[in-house]
């Protein structure tokens, strides 16, 4: 089971959806939102060119609107990967897409009405920051004149676990509040204190299904990434997963802390070899701009050693079309 596979498990629950539009988007709307309402629909669209999207999640739910109910979808993409997708915007307006087509062919919405509102989320856990831009106008050069109003505005909610602190996630006491403290955990003793929470809060027999998939994740998932050389078949319960880490905490954290030895020499192997192509990025685009504008002051070449990859890239597209240099320095 690779982190896809659990994270679908676990979000195929209300439960875990109600928690992460309660603890994770900070927007009024939410209070207005019914979450007994929560209905997980199907999740696989197939475009013209026959592709299929199959581990999305879609929930929809009602929102109060003045004196109507109204339907809200909820699509949740799970981004687990090494590298930033640049263009992930793109990706959700085309998923986005298919989901509306798929509501007009089923006829869920007749000719004359208007298409329900949409959140879409993406959840990602990789080890780099997420630096890609959340709204696809920003994907799209500049146009002339009133061209610009063409442009697609489409924004997605990005929830990065990793920019999270332990204080943070610790105050929002929810279900994926805990999840995201158990990946940003450093030490067996943080994941015993985030699986006591569970075990107090997963309890009842309503919540049985729940509870084995947060077992089934830590397990199959969580456990093995942290201690590859570990046997976990045993296990079958939180409770389980809890005393075992208890009779053994000396062990795995000599493993974890291994683990963190080897991981820390390959962080800092691809900080080097990422900070090598920096360089060379920054050399590049200071002759292009020097090239069109003539050499850079002392606080532009200062902005520009500073930026990241990712805004020089942004910023070098602007030079193509930019007829001052203030112009490709615009936010």
């Amino acid at each position: 089971m690779n982190h896809d596979h659990g994270y679908k498990l676990l979000f195929s629950h209300a439960e875990m959806v109600a928690d992460l539009l309660r603890g994770f988007v900070k927007e009024g709307w939410v209070n207005e939102l019914d979450f007994s309402t929560l209905e997980k629909i199907n999740g696989s669209y197939i475009s013209d060119d026959l592709r299929e999207r199959q581990d999305d999640i879609i929930w929809r739910l009602r929102r109060k609107q003045g004196k109507q109910d109204e339907w809200l979808y909820v699509y949740l993409l799970l981004e687990f990967q090494s590298t930033v997708d640049w263009f992930m915007a793109v990706r959700i307006m085309t998923y986005i897409g298919l989901l509306y087509q798929d509501l007009i062919r089923s006829e869920s919405i007749k000719t004359g009405e208007q298409l329900p509102p949409v959140l879409p989320m993406v959840l990602y856990n990789g080890d780099h920051r997420w630096q890609a831009p959340v709204n696809m106008g920003e994907l799209i050069l500049p146009a002339p004149g009133g061209l610009d109003r063409y442009r697609p505005q489409l924004n997605y909610l990005l929830l990065d676990e990793g920019r999270y602190h332990e204080h943070e996630l610790v105050a929002l006491r929810n279900l994926t509040a805990a999840l995201f403290r158990l990946e940003n955990s450093r030490t067996p003793e943080d994941v015993q204190q985030v699986l006591q929470a569970l075990i107090t809060w997963l309890h009842t027999p309503e919540q049985d299904s729940l509870r084995r998939a947060f077992t089934v994740w830590l397990k199959r998932v969580f456990l093995p990434g942290r201690m590859p050389k570990t046997s976990f078949d045993e296990i079958h319960d939180l409770q389980e997963v809890y005393s075992m880490l208890s009779e053994r905490v000396k062990d795995w954290t000599k493993d974890w802390k291994q683990q963190g030895i080897e991981e820390g020499k390959q962080i800092g192997i691809q900080e080097g070899r990422q900070e090598g192509r920096l360089e060379g990025e920054v050399e590049f685009f200071l002759r292009l701009l020097e090239r069109k504008f003539g050499p850079a002051d002392e606080i532009t070449q200062t902005r520009i050693k500073s930026a990241d990859s990712q805004t020089l890239l942004r910023w070098g597209e602007r030079i193509l079309v930019a007829q001052t240099i203030e112009e490709v320095f615009e936010e």
